[in-house]
């Protein structure tokens, strides 16, 4: 592994310099508000090139590569299997072309998170100015190491995730060779109540790994942009939904087009840095926490279901040796951890092991 006492302090993200001394990157995140329907994902580039952002976000995931049959869905998702759930959810690859000449039409960039090494190959067809890492593969060091050898400037979001792991991660991206970085403050819960932001933790990323810092917005404020960017976030990504009634897990903590307008409005309004607290009311006050970044209680629910683990590939007889090709990394978390894959290679199993089965210590021997 490599390691970066210090990143570049600018980061070019396409035509865009993204640092402290730059206008803040905005990315309307889709997610996964289109529902799977392409219709609504092509609308969703036009709405959020119309609000100002200067990216669209989108996700890009197989179902079944992703997640165990038995994962189960956070407390704020519908349902009972994260598979099922997710399958509805999911686009396709030509889906992908069609949202990326959409974003050229519209003079908006496009941004995709990749969930695992196909979806990355897939993503990097498209020609994006960067690669976003979601919080949820903080820990899925196999998978950092292939995103830090794609050659693009990697963001990577940090909810649900201490220090000791980010300085993790960051480790790996360093030593697969990515050069170019951009931390985004989070916090894994759906949505962020205005107290739990914790916004000076922007600050406390800044000093400790020395990269631009922005912030991944999961309140369902207007206010949370601006205060980001008065304590120094230099990009911010905000879900944003054409109609918050619909079916699906985002929506309901999503901004609507006329409010996605109104907070990229605020961002642009305010200057970098220039937080003065004693003009703040008491819930903003509240919005800007402690600024020590941990794993917060909020956030447990989202870490055990949308971390990953080691995973049976195949099913495993006892007694077997295991070899790498009879391993992959799947959701939920709770087992073996990803960055731990290779330690298992050439243990034994002391128990049979069924496909697409969680992998724990007390399993191998």
């Amino acid at each position: 592994m490599g390691r970066r006492e210090r990143w570049p302090g600018t980061v070019r993200i396409g035509p865009r310099q993204v640092g402290a001394d730059e206008e803040t990157y905005i990315i309307a995140e889709a997610g996964v508000n289109h529902n799977g329907d392409l219709s609504l994902a092509l609308a969703m580039v036009e709405a959020a090139a119309a609000a100002g952002a200067d990216a669209v976000k989108f996700q890009a995931f197989d179902a079944e590569r992703l997640v165990t049959h038995a994962a189960g869905v956070a407390g704020y998702q519908p349902g009972s299997s994260q598979r099922e759930m997710l399958a509805r959810l999911q686009l396709q690859g030509e889906d992908f072309s069609a949202i990326a000449g959409q974003c050229a039409a519209s003079k908006i960039d496009l941004l995709v998170t990749p969930f695992g090494p196909a979806d990355l190959e897939m993503v990097l067809d498209l020609g994006p100015g960067a690669v976003k890492v979601a919080s949820t593969d903080i820990t899925n060091h196999p998978f950092l190491e292939a995103v830090g050898g794609a050659g693009l400037p990697v963001i990577l979001s940090t909810g649900a995730a201490d220090l000791d792991e980010i300085a993790a991660a960051l480790d790996v991206l360093a030593g697969a060779g990515c050069g170019e970085l951009v931390l985004l403050q989070c916090v894994s819960s759906y949505p962020t109540p205005l107290h739990e932001a914790n916004l000076l933790a922007i600050r406390t990323l800044a000093e400790r790994f020395g990269a631009p810092v922005g912030y991944s917005d999961h309140t369902t404020e207007l206010v949370t942009g601006q205060l980001a960017v008065q304590v120094g976030a230099c990009m911010l990504e905000k879900h944003f939904t054409l109609d918050p009634t619909m079916g699906g897990p985002d929506h309901a903590f999503s901004l609507r087009p006329v409010e996605l307008v109104a907070y990229i409005a605020r961002v642009r309004s305010v200057v970098r840095g220039s937080l003065d607290e004693a003009t703040l009311d008491a819930d903003e006050r509240g919005a800007l926490g402690s600024g020590v970044k941990r794993v917060y209680a909020i956030e447990q629910d989202v870490r055990a279901v949308a971390r990953s683990s080691v995973t049976a590939a195949v099913a495993i007889a006892a007694g077997t040796k295991i070899t790498r090709a009879m391993l992959t990394i799947k959701r939920p978390g709770g087992g073996i951890a990803p960055g731990e894959i290779d330690a298992v290679v050439g243990r034994v199993a002391a128990v049979d092991i069924s496909r697409d089965t969680t992998l724990t210590p007390d399993m191998l021997r």
